[in-house]
C-alpha cells in the first residue's frame, strides 16, 4: 500500500503545478476569465507542501526541523500571490497605457521580494538539509524543481541533478 501512496503522491506533485495553467487555458477557449480563488491557491499550496514532505520520507529526528521549512514555503506562496494580485490590479488600472520603466521597476521589486523569501527559506531549511542523507538531499532538489512546475528551477537552488547547482 505504501508504494501505491508514493506513486499517487508523486503523480499529484508532478501534475499539480500544471492545473492552474490548464484551467486558464480552458477559460481562454471559452472566452471566460478564470481566477484562482484563495481557497484553490491554499489547496494547491497544501498539496505541494504535503508532496514535498512525503517525498523526503523524514525520520522522526528530522521531523522537528520541518515546521520552519513549511512556514517559509507557505509565507513565500502567500507573498507571491499578493504580488501577482498587485500586478494584475496595476495592469488593469493602466490598461492601454503601458510604461516599460514601470514594468522594469515592478520586476526589480518582485526580484527583491523573491530574494528575501528565498533567503528566509534557505535559513529555515538549513537545519533540515544538514540532517538529510544523500538520497534525501537529491530528492529535495528534484521535488522542489518539479513542484515549481519544472520551470524556474534556479529559484530553488536546484541544478544539474543536485542541490545547490548554478544556472545562468
Amino acid at each position: 500500500m505504501n508504494k501505491r501512496l508514493a506513486v499517487a503522491l508523486t503523480a499529484a506533485a508532478l501534475l499539480l503545478p500544471q492545473l492552474p495553467g490548464l484551467a486558464l487555458a480552458a477559460a481562454d477557449e471559452h472566452k471566460g476569465e478564470w481566477k484562482i480563488s484563495d481557497e484553490d491557491r491554499s489547496a494547491f499550496t497544501d498539496a505541494r507542501v504535503a508532496a514535498l514532505k512525503a517525498g523526503l520520507k523524514l525520520t522522526p529526528a528530522q521531523e522537528k526541523n520541518w515546521p520552519a521549512v513549511e512556514a517559509a514555503l507557505r509565507d513565500a506562496a502567500k507573498a507571491r500571490a499578493a504580488r501577482q494580485a498587485e500586478w494584475r490590479q496595476k495592469f488593469k488600472d493602466h490598461e492601454g497605457h503601458h510604461n516599460v520603466i514601470e514594468g522594469l521597476q515592478h520586476r526589480a521589486k518582485s526580484l527583491e521580494a523573491r530574494a528575501a523569501e528565498l533567503t528566509k527559506l534557505a535559513d529555515a531549511a538549513k537545519p533540515l538539509y544538514d540532517s538529510l542523507d544523500d538520497s534525501q538531499k537529491h530528492r529535495l532538489g528534484f521535488l522542489l524543481h518539479h513542484l515549481r512546475g519544472g520551470e524556474g528551477s534556479h529559484h530553488w537552488g536546484y541544478g544539474g541533478g543536485h542541490w545547490g547547482g548554478h544556472h545562468e
